[in-house]
């Protein structure tokens, strides 16, 4: 009987996170006209901290070893606290093009600060498909604009949002060297719920107001793409480099707008599908390997041990 490849697991964490990531587009749409920025966030910290903390205690996870605190601290703080507001904030500032712009960003900042501090290898495919999906994630942002306009305010809000992001990414890195994946974020949405709490009046007042399906996408966004995305982006993110984790996330504009077409009727056009198209291909790239790599890897794993070690 054929062993299963395990190496296609971290494949596969990536491919869930990515989908629901996407998927919390079409929520947030519903949940953000009833809901302020910083309630949506702590709403859906809050949930996806319970669903955690009792996935933790089931499985009798414990805390987290000192030397994972560091990297978790600064993910929760950063990546799902921070970035959490000011990315709802900033979508509500500036149209849907420019928002695409510059928190797309956020994959390009994570190449670079891993390379800095991580030291990650930057390969040519890497810079390129990463390079070819950012064009195509501005021409979906930009295909899919209305007529809304852009403040300064906004602008420095989903920048902000980009850097929270990759800071939060390249401190997590470290932290699964010592911590599993539920650990990781499961404390870091902890410190991220109590970096918001300073928003629990407008939860509580705008959840009596809110209309159901509101609070059901609310609750949604806390419970997968939060919860269960971000522990299979941390398990993805434990068994590959930053950069190349990064690069995979632009993926999710193409998926938006299948969503949008599939869940919202939205029907893209040409401009649009080019740029989706543009998105996958590009991530497709960035993910590969030179073949003759391949061939190395594959002839060194075929080799006897002895004659693999340093003369």
């Amino acid at each position: 009987m054929k062993k299963p490849d395990h190496r296609l697991l971290p494949v596969a964490a990536a491919a869930v996170t990515v989908v629901l990531w996407a998927s919390a587009f079409v929520s947030i749409r519903s949940a953000g006209g009833s809901y302020s920025p910083g309630a949506l966030a702590l709403g859906r910290l809050l949930s996806g901290s319970l669903v955690l903390g009792l996935l933790c205690a089931v499985r009798r996870e414990g805390l987290p070893p000192r030397p994972a605190w560091r990297g978790i601290a600064v993910s929760g703080l950063l990546w799902f606290g921070f970035y959490s507001v000011v990315l709802n904030w900033g979508e509500q500032q500036v149209d849907a093009g420019t928002a695409a712009l510059v928190v797309n960003i956020g994959p390009i900042l994570i190449a670079l600060l891993g390379a800095r501090l991580l030291g990650d290898p930057m390969p040519p495919r890497l810079l390129a498909g990463m390079a070819v999906s950012f064009a195509g994630a501005v021409t979906v942002g930009l295909s899919m604009s209305g007529e809304g306009g852009s403040s300064v305010l906004g602008v420095v809000l989903c920048l902000l949002a980009a850097v929270a992001y990759a800071g939060g990414v390249v401190a997590q890195k470290p932290a699964l060297g010592h911590a599993s994946a539920l650990q990781v974020t499961t404390f870091g949405c902890l410190i991220g719920a109590v970096l918001c709490l300073p928003f629990t009046g407008q939860l509580v007042g705008e959840a009596a107001d809110a209309p159901l399906s509101a609070t059901l996408n609310m609750l949604y966004l806390g419970v997968f793409p939060l919860a269960l995305a971000f522990t299979t982006w941390a398990y993805a993110l434990a068994r590959t480099t930053a950069s190349r984790m990064g690069a995979t996330t632009y993926a999710v504009p193409a998926l938006v707008v299948l969503m949008s077409w599939l869940a919202l009727g939205e029907v893209p056009g040409a401009l649009t599908l080019a740029g989706g198209v543009l998105c996958l291909t590009g991530v497709a790239v960035s993910r590969s390997r030179a073949r003759t790599s391949r061939v190395v890897a594959a002839a060194q794993e075929t080799r006897p041990e002895e004659t693999r070690k340093p003369v």
